[in-house]
């Protein structure tokens, strides 16, 4: 870090070297924050404009409360970067996402001021309040404080904790700051958006007050002015949730300027001196101090490298399509011709590929915020008065709405097609956000159709016949792009638990789930294997591979899905239920969460390219190197 350009910046290296400025100095210290952060993702990368809109909030809290003793918890950890950067990892934060690099969300082994591991959105209230609950049992002062925003607010599990919180006896000592910026990914949505709104829009209210203010003088010494500001709070009452976290029990303050540092230590270091549960409104602005983010909060949510003099600048040429961009025109082709279909997705519009849709469809189109379990059964209770609904998900996602998925649509057999986005490895944010678990929780789910297409091809053909089966289904995908298959606009259907032949060999099957289809190809042709891309997980082709069992030694399955439970394990239960012991390899993921790198790296660790693949595959048939064997495809 160049002391010449961060001249302050560059002499904290923990909290404790920030708390050593002066307080009138901590402005000029959050603008250098901020221009770092501009230049450290313009060259690695990532998540960006959540952290533009908490400096100020970040500086606050790191030299108010004494972290890592006082309890910091983030939500949503993309808005954490400025928190890393003043927590002994400025140096690296260009590393971030990368193999052996910064950890992209809080991470508990990378950091002790990284209090509470954080991905998925929405658990930082009951992770707070079980800190303060367990430091009061103990009887230890320390101070807790969690920190939600960036669509958090939206979603269930947020009300359960302010509700548990609220309703203790003895209160907890917590502290909840909402960083309100009106943002997810997406534009937030629901009716607690449109609340937390009305005061930000209150033209007239807030020209009354800064009217007020001048004209009035100082409430310490002015009657008028005391008088005012008990109107003002009245009058807030009417455009703000002060009333509904006050009926919870918390105890409000707000809204703040979350931009405005005085302003925002004095309002924290009011609320610090209280006890009980408090609840602080900060207002922000997304991507605050970069103007191409302020003008595109969507855009820059997350960003590849590039050049801050110039901004994110696409790239030209045509562009392959991804698994995303199949289903998004899927999705639009099949609306056109089923009227009943809806889409559905929790706050993931631009990342599960809906922004055509909603654009095209918007009466069809539902965005339920950050709330999958909602989600979920808002597609079941579609379902019972005829509608096709479809959720598009990611796989990480979908663990939230588990039991909405086995309660309320698969024991109903619903008709509820889920197009599972981000399926299997997906690399550079880490464990969080991982798939590598979905193959094995759906297909122990009765009544449910479970598909992993090997191209993009085969992914539009999944989706139609997901829509078309008559029940649950689900089409699951893994990030990024396919080998390249030409897509139809045909809305074609594939016939329910059939297999595909794709080489004839000797002596092993390699059966490919999936992703995985590929890299048995290239495995089978240098090794004269069988290959069959297996396209359903739930049901297999029992007739295939009863018939290959007669006529080889062994199988090999490859699943980009962890193997306890998963793909494979299906094979070898057919084989156990037919009376068949047939020698099987399964190769998956590992049965530990792996660490973030890219998705290439994260499959090679795994054990999953081809020179491991077929290593493995001769270590457990090395009779397949005796000259002869090899059969032509």
């Amino acid at each position: 870090m160049d002391p010449q350009r961060y001249p302050r910046l560059s002499r904290i290296a923990l909290p404790a070297d920030l708390r050593q400025f002066p307080e009138s100095e901590l402005a000029a210290v959050a603008d250098e924050l901020r221009a770092y952060l501009i230049e450290s993702v313009g060259q690695s990368g990532g998540h960006f404009g959540a952290g533009l809109g908490v400096i100020e909030l970040t500086v606050a809290l790191h030299w108010l409360y004494d972290t890592p003793t006082d309890r910091l918890v983030w939500d949503v950890g993309h808005q954490c970067y400025p928190h890393k950067i003043l927590t002994g990892r400025g140096e690296r934060i260009t590393t971030v996402k990368k193999k052996g690099g910064v950890a992209p969300f809080p991470k508990r082994g990378e950091s002790e001021y990284d209090t509470f591991g954080v991905g998925h959105s929405s658990t930082s209230i009951s992770a707070a309040l079980g800190m303060a609950t367990a430091l009061r049992q103990a009887g230890d002062p320390r101070r807790v404080v969690a920190v939600i925003g960036d669509g958090a607010m939206t979603a269930g599990m947020a009300y359960e904790a302010l509700n548990h919180a609220g309703g203790m006896d003895p209160e907890p000592d917590v502290l909840v700051i909402l960083n309100d910026n009106r943002m997810s990914i997406s534009e937030n949505v629901g009716g607690l958006t449109k609340m937390l709104g009305k005061l930000m829009a209150s033209n007239t209210l807030n020209a009354v007050r800064e009217g007020g203010k001048k004209i009035l003088g100082d409430k310490r010494t002015s009657p008028a002015a005391r008088f005012m500001k008990r109107w003002e709070e009245h009058a807030k009452g009417m455009f703000v949730p002060s009333t509904l976290f006050e009926e919870m029990g918390f105890h409000y303050t707000g809204p703040i300027d979350g931009h405005d540092l005085p302003a925002l230590l004095q309002a924290m270091k009011a609320v610090k001196g209280r006890k009980g549960p408090q609840l602080l409104h900060v207002i922000t602005t997304k991507g605050k101090g970069y103007e191409l983010a302020e003008g595109d909060q969507i855009g820059y949510h997350a960003v590849s490298p590039f050049d801050p003099g110039l901004g994110v600048v696409a790239k030209g040429g045509p562009k392959k399509p991804t698994f995303t961009d199949v289903f998004s025109d899927w999705l639009c082709d099949a609306a056109a011709v089923e009227t009943r279909l809806m889409g559905i997705t929790p706050a993931m519009r631009e990342g599960s590929g809906l922004v055509r849709f909603s654009k095209e469809y918007p009466e069809r189109y539902f965005d339920t915020a950050i709330a999958e379990q909602h989600a979920v059964t808002l597609a079941a209770g579609m379902a019972c008065e005829g509608a096709k609904p479809v959720v598009a998900i990611y796989s990480t996602f979908l663990q939230r709405g588990y039991d909405q998925l086995v309660h309320d649509v698969a024991i109903q057999d619903l008709d509820v097609l889920f197009a599972i986005d981000r399926g299997g490895v997906v690399g550079p944010d880490g464990a969080t956000h991982a798939g590598n678990l979905d193959l094995s929780f759906l297909r122990c789910v009765p009544n449910m159709v479970v598909m992993a297409p090997a191209d993009e091809a085969e992914c539009r053909a999944m989706l139609t016949t997901g829509l078309r089966h008559d029940g649950p289904a689900a089409v699951r995908y893994p990030r990024g792009t396919g080998p390249g298959v030409a897509v139809p606009a045909t809305l074609d259907t594939l016939p329910i638990g059939k297999a595909e032949l794709r080489r004839r060999g000797r002596h092993v099957a390699l059966l490919a789930f999936g992703a995985m289809v590929p890299l048995a190809e290239q495995v089978g042709a240098e090794l004269g294997l069988t290959v069959v891309n297996m396209r359903f997980v739930k049901p297999l082709d029992s007739e295939l591979l009863l018939d290959l069992a007669a006529s080889h030694e062994g199988f090999v399955t490859l699943e980009d899905n962890v193997v306890m439970g998963g793909a494979g394990s299906a094979v070898l239960e057919l084989l156990a239920e037919s009376g068949l012991a047939k020698p099987t390899l399964m190769l998956g993921l590992p049965d530990r969460f792996q660490d973030h790198a890219s998705r290439e790296e994260v499959l090679a660790e795994a054990g999953l390219d081809a020179a491991a693949v077929r290593a493995a595959v001769l270590k457990r048939w090395p009779s397949l190197l005796t000259p002869g064997l090899k059969a032509a495809g």
